[in-house]
């Protein structure tokens, strides 16, 4: 009878944690389902609006940027771009021709040093998806 409650400790310990739990595991691969497509769309920077390839030309050299939003940091709160510590995405606006406000593009980088980021990602839908942005 020992050994049924350690089991059942454990069970209680793992379920507490969230790996028991088979939504959570649902969550964590539909996550992880969502990050691997962001990773495999991928757009070249020829291909992009002209106003994504200034915005990306402004990353490069430092600025000045035309928004005080711009080089703020990303939260990754959609989870589509791959998990990071705080501070590694910044974000950066795409003008949109006759919006009167930012607009819904923007251009999103990681590393650790913002005028030479590790990677890029393009959305034209306000972080809805993500297509990652290859020379």
């Amino acid at each position: 009878m020992h050994g049924f409650w350690r089991l059942w400790a454990s069970f209680l310990v793992l379920l507490m944690m969230g790996f028991a739990d088979p939504a959570a595991a649902r969550d964590s691969n539909a996550e992880s389902a969502a990050v691997a497509e962001s990773l495999n769309r991928t757009v070249s920077l020829g291909s992009l609006p002209p106003q994504a390839r200034q915005t990306h030309a402004l990353i490069i050299s430092g600025g000045p940027f035309p928004y005080t939003k711009d080089g703020t940091v990303f939260g990754n709160r959609e989870r589509l771009l791959p998990r990071k510590s705080r501070g590694y995405y910044r974000e950066y606006t795409v003008k949109t021709p006759g919006a009167r406000n930012r607009g819904a593009r923007r251009i999103v980088c990681g590393g650790k040093e913002p005028k030479q980021p590790d990677t890029c990602f393009y959305t034209a839908d306000h972080y809805a998806s993500f297509s990652r942005i290859v020379p």
